[in-house]
Formats: structure tokens, sequence, C-alpha cells
């Protein structure tokens, strides 16, 4: 079992993603402080994963695809975009893999690679955000577009039973 953390957009947005995918076993929502001098936390998932199943490099590409990984704005510091490596193995891996990345994208990546700090786990309220509240409006308007995304990008590597839980209307 591997493990990666993801920060980028909103946590229940993410964690509806990473929960969709075949060979991923868990996702935790909540908060993430890289090490160093960047160690506020922000919203992110540690997503735990098979890696004879689905690899880092394509749940990088996902996670590029289904945020907004090429703009500031102003909520960044809540709203990270980052990979968040647990050992200096993924983290020179994520960097490749986000060098190999840039040419799917017209503008620079800003995402970046960060050596995991700590973590703490939002209220269990909103665990499994998406899949207790579809049809809210928060879902209809910002996951459900990115779980569209999902689909028609990566649908080889979607679970079909999660699919089948997609709220509509895409």
């Amino acid at each position: 079992m591997e493990k990666i953390g993801l920060g980028g957009g909103c946590h229940w947005c993410t964690e509806a993603i990473f929960q969709s995918l075949k060979g991923v076993s868990r996702v935790e929502q909540g908060f993430i402080a890289p090490r160093g001098n960047e160690a506020s936390f922000s919203e992110a998932v540690i997503v735990h994963y098979h890696k004879e199943h689905i690899d880092l490099g394509k749940i990088i590409e996902i996670h590029l695809h289904t945020h907004k990984s090429t703009s500031e704005h102003s909520m960044r510091n809540k709203y990270r975009s980052a990979i968040y490596a647990f050992d200096e193995e993924n983290r020179k891996k994520s960097l490749s893999i986000l060098e190999d990345l840039q040419k799917d994208f017209d503008n620079k990546l800003i995402t970046n690679v960060l050596r995991f700090g700590s973590f703490k786990p939002s209220a269990t309220q909103f665990h499994n955000y998406y899949h207790g509240n579809p049809g809210k409006p928060f879902c209809e308007t910002y996951i459900s577009p990115k779980l569209k995304v999902l689909l028609e990008k990566f649908s080889s590597l979607v679970n079909p039973k999660m699919a089948n839980t997609f709220h509509e209307p895409f």
C-alpha cells in the first residue's frame, strides 16, 4: 500500500475524485501542513492506493486535471496546489512526473511538491461528503463538473460501482 497527500481545491472535491478510482483503498480528508517554511495547514487529502492497480503518475495526472493547477487565486493559502510526499523517493518521482506532465498544459503548473509534515482530519460529518450529499448545490456546482472531467479523461480508471453513484446532471 502506498500513500500520497494531495491539495488543490476543496477537500470535499478531491476526496470524491480519488474515492472514485480503481486501486484506491482509502481517502483521508482534512488539512495537511508540509515541513519547512510553508508549514501552514491547507485543505487536502491523503490517498492510500495499490500501485499494482494505479500508479503515482496517473494519480498526479488526475489531480492536475481536476483542480486549478495552473492558476493563482486569492484562496491559495486555504487551497494550496500541492503534492505531499511521505519520503524522498516519492518527492523526486513526483517532481519528475510534474515536469513530464507540463506539456499537457498551456500555462505553467503551480503545483508544489512538498514534504509531508502533519495531518488534521476534518470533522467526521464532512467525510464522504459528495456521496452523502450529491444533490446539494455545492456538490452539483463544484464536485460534479470535476467528476465529469474524471469520466471523460480517465474513464478506464474509474471504479464502475462509484461511477454509478455520480449525481446527474453532468
